[in-house]
């Protein structure tokens, strides 16, 4: 299972995403969406933790959450991050 992440800044950076969410637990992987051509952020990121059960405490801690001016939306990922 991974965490989808909504409702992005442009700003954001992935060091910013792991911060956060390693108050949830261990982080594997961050994929910050962008468009293929000019690199710029699509607004929303994957992030795989290390436990199902840290994934669920984020889920739960920030959906909703107001960050950097925006109100996070924070679900299970339809897509599946390969530990590339």
């Amino acid at each position: 299972m991974s965490v989808y992440i909504g409702n992005l800044s442009h700003e954001i950076e992935d060091e910013d995403i792991r911060q956060v969410f390693l108050m949830y637990g261990s982080v594997k992987r961050i994929l910050v969406s962008t468009k293929q051509k000019s690199g710029e952020k699509r607004g929303f990121a994957i992030v795989q933790m290390d436990k199902d059960s840290d994934e669920v405490a984020a889920i739960n801690g920030l959906q909703g959450t107001e960050w950097m001016g925006y109100s996070l939306k924070v679900n299970r990922a339809k897509t599946v991050v390969d530990a590339a």
